[in-house]
């Protein structure tokens, strides 16, 4: 049966598409000014990185989202011991990175939908707990997780540049399955 024409569909990154999900990264960060640091200067060495899909690629989880067969978003899930989460440190925890929708797909779900298969990993793969860092400012993203029943963990914040500071979020995945698919 073929699914309605408007579905969000996650999936796994296909290599022939890092370079499209590397720009579409950058662009959804760099629409919310997310790339321009506090002294008005343009974040290169991290726009680089967060262009650098094909990395993620090779070394963690690449998920996309795609709407009619286009890509419109992108999270990176970071299993316990990939070298690119930030804190997640336990064999229980795992983490996701990088979260972007391009900006004209807003609004529909893909954000959610994307967040939505890392904890379904997270549970295929038994873990506890499912760990992020946001920037400060990036508010929408922090409404998001919070009503999918992530918590703030302050304790965990930190600074990876000065001027530049990460909020961190978690969730217990005991907590979350009781709540169901973190609606």
């Amino acid at each position: 049966m073929p699914r309605p024409a408007s579905e969000v569909v996650v999936r796994i990154a296909r290599e022939d598409e890092y370079a499209a999900i590397g720009a579409l990264t950058v662009a959804g960060y760099q629409a919310d000014g997310y790339l321009t640091r506090a002294n008005g200067s343009y974040d290169d060495g991290y726009a680089g990185w967060l262009a650098d899909a094909a990395a993620r690629g090779r070394h963690d989880t690449l998920l996309v989202a795609t709407v009619d067969d286009r890509l419109v978003g992108t999270v990176t899930w970071c299993p316990h011991g990939s070298a690119s989460a930030q804190i997640a440190q336990r064999p229980d925890q795992g983490e996701f990175r990088t979260l972007s929708v391009d900006p004209v797909a807003r609004g529909r779900g893909v954000a959610r939908a994307l967040v939505r298969e890392c904890l379904t990993r997270a549970r295929a793969e038994g873990l506890t707990e499912v760990l992020l860092c946001s920037l400060d400012e990036m508010a929408p993203a922090h409404r998001l997780y919070t009503s999918m029943g992530f918590v703030r963990r302050p304790e965990l914040d930190w600074s990876p540049a000065p001027g530049t500071n990460l909020l961190s979020f978690s969730i217990d995945m005991a907590g979350e399955g009781r709540r169901g698919d973190g609606r």
